[in-house]
Order: structure tokens, then C-alpha cells, then sequence
């Protein structure tokens, strides 16, 4: 269970804090480019972002030009929204269910896009008008769409949606193993399972610009139940006797963070962890009030994966490895770490 409100740093630290990491996350943006098979120099970076605004510089060639601004610079950007979404996502979740290991995967919602993406590559359902990314939004919807339907009698109780979220990711793996085992070639469970461990290769700027609408509208509303996430640390009545909607509040947190995770995971995988472990971090940093717990969940979300993409990106190099397989790596032992300083390991 998230740790109950109390008192973090003073206002003013944490308009200090957050004016400190927009510079580092800025300045992580602007290093991320010129990481890679391909050397790039800020100087390149320029004169690329310079001739799409139309200044008197020298374009580069082609090919570099559309290394850095059709792959680099969507990438980049991709993963700090998929960061900030994700960390978002797990905080809200981790407050509305009372439960420490929620995560933004816990409506089933990751399985479901599996089974989406899978539908579309293997058994070409819808392929020439959804793609791989509309595949995997139609299965995440359909499986919260599943959730809700199984909980429309029970209501929408904390432990029940654990279960419940549980059950529905289950099936819907087992969906996904299903086809691939009865269908796919090795080539095609080669390439689906580099999909399924999350990979910022394939980001557009087409996916990009989705993204960035989607996550500016999910992340408004979710600011706007900041002080309904604070009551639900205390527990449901509490919250109720604060003159919260339980019901309603928790039925629109749950289709927010459900679009803001589908729209994530479609666009580059199921990328684990951060949405764990990065709020249980930040709120060592700036307390647990949602006020301060979100946007800096958001931050913090941002620069860990705009990192851990670059490393993806030149541990192995010139092979690349799935993003998802090191926020795995460096998740456990951070996670490890945050349970041993909460005295629970």
C-alpha cells in the first residue's frame, strides 16, 4: 500500500526541483540524439532542425539528414513521453488500488495488446487498415473493455480489479501463445517477441504526434483527481467522507490510465518497470501528495527511459537490444532497493 500523505519539501524546493530536472531532461533529449551506431554531433543536430525551420544553413546529405530527424529525434521524444506515461500510470493505479505493486500493466491491458499485435502480424486480421500499432490499441481496448464488463456487477472494489485485471492479462497471454504456437513461423515469433519486450525502433513522428496529444490530454485529467488520488491513499470511506465520487472517480482514473497505457504500449511494446518502480522512487524525493508525486513521477519517468534507450542502443552494439530487457535489469535492483529503504525487505 503507497505510503499515507504527509508533509514533503516546501513549495519552493520543489519548484527548484522541477526547473532542475526539466534542464536535465532537456539536456538528456539533446545528448540521446547523438547516442548510437552513427556518430552525430550537436553541430549535425542544428543544421538539421535548422533547415526544417527554413535558417540560411547547409543541409546535410540525405541519408544523415533523415538518420537524425526520421529516427533519432522521434525515438528520443518517444521515449520520454512512453517514460512519462508509464510512471504516471503506475502512481495512479498504486493510489487507486491501495497497492504498492500495481503497475500500468495491471488492467491486463500490455496482454491485450499482445494478442492485438499478434492478430495483425500473424493472422493478418485487419492488416492493410489497423497495422501492428492499431492491432495491439483495438486488443489493449478490448481487453479493459473485458475487465470492466466482468466487474459491471461487482463494482469496481480495489482487490477486485487486482484479481480481475490478473485474470484477463492471463487470458489474453494465453491467446497470444495460442496463435503464435498454432501459426507463426520462427521468423515471425522472432520478430513479435522483439516487439513484446518493447523497442523505441519503430517510433515516427506519425506516433509521436499521437502520442504527445494523447498523453497532454491523459495527464490533464489525471491532474485535475490529484487531490481524489491523495483521499484514496487514506482508504474509500475517507475518501467518501471527503465528498469524493468513489465510484465515478475511480471508473474515470481506470478509462484514463487504460487509453494512456494502450496508446504506450501500441506504439512501442510492453515496457516494464517504470511504472513500478519510478513513483515509489520520486516519492522518496518529493512525499507522496499527488500535487507534486505526478508531474515529478512524470520527470523522473521521462529521463529513465530516455537513458535506458540509449543504453539499449550501444551496449551491444552494432545489435540492439529491447529497451524493455534493460529497465528488467536495472527495475529489480532499484525496486530491491526502494522495498529495503521502506524496511520491507
Amino acid at each position: 500500500m503507497p505510503a499515507s500523505p504527509a508533509a514533503g519539501p516546501s513549495v519552493l524546493s520543489r519548484a527548484g526541483l522541477l526547473l532542475v530536472g526539466l534542464g536535465a531532461l532537456a539536456l538528456s533529449l539533446l545528448a540521446s540524439v547523438r547516442i548510437g551506431v552513427a556518430n552525430v554531433g550537436y553541430a549535425d543536430l542544428l543544421r538539421v532542425v535548422g533547415t526544417r525551420v527554413g535558417l540560411p544553413v547547409e543541409p546535410l546529405p540525405p541519408l544523415v539528414d533523415s538518420l537524425i530527424w526520421d529516427l533519432r529525434i522521434p525515438r528520443v521524444l518517444m521515449a520520454a513521453l512512453v517514460g512519462a506515461t508509464l510512471a504516471v500510470c503506475g502512481a495512479v493505479l498504486q493510489a487507486v488500488t491501495r497497492n504498492a505493486l500495481a503497475d500500468p500493466y495491471l488492467l491486463g491491458v500490455s496482454s491485450g495488446a499482445s494478442t492485438g499485435a499478434v492478430a495483425v502480424v500473424v493472422l493478418g486480421v485487419g492488416a492493410g487498415a489497423l497495422g501492428v500499432t492499431g492491432g495491439a490499441f483495438a486488443g489493449a481496448m478490448l481487453s479493459f473493455g473485458l475487465l470492466l464488463a466482468l466487474m459491471r456487477q461487482t463494482g469496481l472494489d480495489s482487490a477486485r480489479i487486482v484479481l480481475t485485471g490478473v485474470v484477463v492479462g492471463q487470458l489474453f497471454s494465453a491467446l497470444t501463445s495460442l496463435v503464435l504456437m498454432a501459426s507463426g513461423d520462427a521468423d515471425t515469433t522472432r520478430a513479435i517477441t522483439y516487439w513484446l519486450l518493447g523497442s523505441m525502433s519503430a517510433a515516427r513522428w506519425d506516433t509521436v504526434v499521437v502520442s504527445a496529444v494523447v498523453t497532454a490530454i491523459g495527464l490533464s485529467v489525471v491532474w485535475l483527481y490529484a487531490t481524489a488520488l491523495d483521499g484514496f491513499s487514506f482508504g474509500t470511506d475517507t475518501a467518501s467522507s471527503l465528498g469524493i465520487d468513489v465510484r465515478t472517480t475511480r471508473r474515470v482514473l481506470l478509462v484514463v490510465t487504460a487509453v494512456l497505457t494502450a496508446v504506450a504500449v501500441a506504439s512501442v511494446g510492453a515496457i516494464g518497470f517504470v511504472g513500478l518502480i519510478v513513483p515509489h522512487g520520486v516519492r522518496f524525493i518529493v512525499g507522496p501528495l499527488h500535487r507534486a508525486l505526478l508531474p515529478f513521477s512524470a520527470l523522473a519517468g521521462a529521463l529513465f527511459l530516455v537513458w535506458t534507450d540509449a543504453l539499449a542502443r550501444v551496449a551491444f552494439a552494432p545489435q540492439e537490444v529491447p529497451v524493455g530487457v534493460f529497465t528488467a535489469l536495472l527495475g529489480v535492483p532499484l525496486f530491491l532497493l526502494i522495498l529495503r529503504r521502506r524496511g520491507e525487505l
